[in-house]
């Protein structure tokens, strides 16, 4: 190897790890701030740099003043309420429409499939007006139950993930099933579903997070701030015409990760292994 490939072969190497710690420093910048801000009193915050470390690491006042202020007791359990319904019901909903539209053969099964296709390049900020009427008609507006049933609505890219699944899952299955005396029910509950785990772990991550750190519609339909707040939307408690308060923000935020942070510790290894099989699959 001559003098010259060497020199580019440690240029590459020197440019691929530079671009690393640079990307992994851009992305850990927010972080690290708002955790230096989260531990700073309000005289701090207002006189020192954003990544002047604190005086002390032991005062959670900034925690305590968050949790309690923004009610951040009662959008915790609100936020807990909404991810398991929404989880739940749209679980059930998407795989068994991606059943049937796998499994059968239908006038209007491409038609379906290509209207979902098509919803999925809507934006969802261009379709609030009609939801916000259907809401109001409804009255589901200022009522957690309706903004749940609005969350369940299904997702579009769980769907096809859903599909994509049941396309790898051999039809001769459902076949042994029917000869054995088995419902459609019972195929879909009993061999189908189990054999999903991979998929409703991607999907659930996926809807979970957007669920979970929602607040457009949540701010938009639960306008009861008290009793029917988010974790989403109970942070911005601490923003106002008078100024913000960014360190209590901060502490607010820092409260809101920990039980993703916490589910993220627990389930990792479930989570790791859904989002490798979903990206296999087909």
């Amino acid at each position: 190897m001559s003098v010259t490939e060497k020199a580019g072969k440690y240029v590459l190497i020197f440019l691929k790890y530079f671009s690393l710690v640079f990307f992994s420093f851009i992305a850990l910048l927010p972080v690290v701030s708002c955790v230096i801000t989260a531990f700073k009193t309000d005289e701090e915050y207002q006189t020192t740099n954003v990544m002047v470390l604190p005086a002390s690491w032991l005062n959670f006042d900034n925690f305590i003043n968050a949790f309690n202020k923004a009610g951040m007791g009662r959008a915790f359990i609100n936020s807990t309420i909404i991810l398991i319904c929404v989880l739940f019901f749209s679980t059930i909903i998407g795989t068994q429409l991606a059943y049937v539209l796998n499994r059968f053969a239908f006038p209007g099964n491409t038609l379906i499939r290509n209207m979902f296709l098509f919803a999925s390049m809507l934006p969802g900020v261009a379709m609030q007006i009609s939801v916000y009427e259907i809401m109001y008609k409804l009255h589901f507006i200022n009522s957690l139950p309706g903004y749940i049933v609005m969350m369940c609505g299904t997702d579009v890219i769980a769907i096809y993930i859903y599909i994509q699944f049941f396309e790898n899952i051999d039809g001769a299955l459902d076949e042994s099933a029917i000869v054995d005396g088995a419902s459609y029910f019972t195929i879909f509950y009993k061999i189908l579903l189990p054999l999903l785990k991979p998929a409703i772990v991607t999907s659930c991550i996926l809807k979970g997070v957007g669920t979970y750190n929602e607040y457009y519609c949540a701010n938009l339909y639960l306008q009861d701030k008290k009793n029917l707040a988010t974790v989403a939307t109970s942070l911005y408690t601490f923003v106002g015409p008078l100024g913000s308060k960014y360190n209590l923000i901060c502490a607010g935020v820092i409260i809101s990760l920990l039980p993703a942070l916490i589910v993220f510790i627990t389930c990792q290894k479930q989570i790791y292994s859904g989002l490798t099989s979903g990206a296999v699959k087909g």
